[in-house]
């Protein structure tokens, strides 16, 4: 893959042409030259677009495609084909599927079928077998197979002392834990946050409890472990305070918060429209500011879109009876965007990478292009022709976005929207 990129913007810190507009030669997917006015004569391919900025290609750290099992609401390949018209060059793959993904053989059947692709697939395999909660899945084989980390997607580990070896199993080889922040006993059969929406609605609640407790089991066992926690998606203000509190420990913790749960609160569920069931759920205003303050100063590490595709089927039913989820990946930078500046949301969208096993790579010559390419100015209105997914169950339709993703340079291709 030979390219030029043309007038490009940079932002990427790590780079030293941080913040210029520059050239950029890619010969063979290495940056060879950064420079003003770089002449074309090895007659490369192009690349001039409006606006165009750059930076080092993102990441999401929780995503489901469906495949195996659930190939009806997205397939692998369709999955990291709408990552690269996001903007993402990587992205990590839940264990969301039917079989569960808990075996060297599921692990591998994964990676083989994202081969060659301009998008890096990050496997993250099962935490216990099937995702049942009852014993640990082949934890070590499954990491020499390429998984990133163990999680049973969405369900909390209710036996603490399979969590605590799970910890301490995983340390022996580094091995990332994740561990979904809900204490079932205390949800019970409830659908969305438990507030005075919920009460006015007529809808059971979820309290905040049910995640804090869960994240302060889970910070106690961490410190008696020694092990590395990974907590994804926290979504109250409670919950920022307890994972900053452990980082002062110097606890090897990171966390996460769902796009979604930074732009809504509970109060969009007046209509009972199932787009905004998602989990954990939407929660108040006090919750939603203290999130976007743990990002800003570093006490949640990431943002993830939380990409989950769900049937029509699955959402187009009753509030109590609709599945949780929504998709992500198609609005993450714009609606990023409207809440942060354009440098803050890239930092956020390149951040995670070593935390779930792959390198960063600056924008420097002599490193392999690993680029985003994009124009943070332009605003559209997010509709279902915006969507690549299957699925089209989309929490932000209809919402106003600012910025507009080009495509990506990655693993020596190149991914550009028409």
């Amino acid at each position: 893959m030979n390219i030029l990129i043309k007038s490009a913007t940079i932002i990427d810190p790590k780079s030293e042409f941080h913040n210029s507009t520059k050239d950029v030669l890619i010969k063979n997917g290495v940056i060879t030259e950064i420079a003003d006015g770089i002449k074309n004569t090895l007659n490369f391919k192009e690349i001039k677009l409006d606006n165009l900025h750059i930076s080092q290609g993102w990441f999401d750290s929780s995503v489901s495609f469906g495949e195996p099992g659930y190939e009806d609401r997205e397939t692998i390949l369709n999955g990291l084909k709408t990552a690269a018209y996001s903007g993402f060059t990587a992205v990590a793959l839940n264990a969301n599927s039917d079989p569960i993904i808990d075996s060297n053989a599921d692990i591998t059947f994964v990676n083989s079928k994202s081969n060659n692709n301009a998008v890096s697939l990050l496997p993250i395999g099962a935490l216990t077998v099937d995702s049942k909660g009852e014993y640990l899945a082949e934890l070590y084989d499954m990491r020499t197979a390429g998984a990133v980390a163990f999680y049973d997607y969405k369900k909390p580990i209710s036996n603490p002392n399979l969590m605590k070896i799970a910890l301490q199993y995983a340390s022996n080889f580094n091995g990332l834990v994740c561990s979904f922040p809900q204490e079932n006993k205390i949800v019970g059969n409830g659908v969305m946050n438990e507030n005075i929406t919920s009460t006015r609605l007529g809808l059971k609640g979820i309290p905040a409890l049910a995640e804090e407790l869960q994240i302060s089991r889970d910070l106690f066992l961490l410190e008696y472990t020694g092990g590395k926690l990974h907590i994804p998606t926290i979504s109250t203000a409670k919950s920022v305070a307890l994972i900053k509190a452990a980082k002062q420990k110097k606890l090897d913790i990171t966390c996460s918060v769902a796009l979604h749960n930074i732009f809504y609160t509970d109060e969009v569920l007046t209509e009972f429209d199932t787009s905004y069931k998602v989990l954990p759920p939407l929660r108040t205003k006090t919750d939603v500011e203290a999130l976007i303050d743990g990002l800003k100063d570093g006490t949640i590490d990431m943002v993830t879109t939380d990409h989950n595709p769900i049937n029509i089927e699955g959402k187009k039913i009753e509030f109590d009876h609709a599945d949780y989820g929504t998709i992500g990946l198609e609005s993450a930078f714009g609606i990023l965007q409207n809440i942060f500046t354009t440098k803050k949301t890239i930092d956020i969208l390149t951040k995670g990478k070593v935390r779930f096993g792959t390198e960063q790579t600056p924008i420097n010559i002599g490193n392999k292009a690993n680029i985003t390419l994009f124009n943070p100015d332009t605003k559209y209105v997010f509709s279902k022709k915006h969507i690549i997914s299957k699925s089209k169950n989309a929490i932000f339709e209809n919402e106003t976005l600012k910025g507009h993703v080009y495509g990506i340079i990655s693993n020596n291709k190149t991914v550009l929207n028409s």
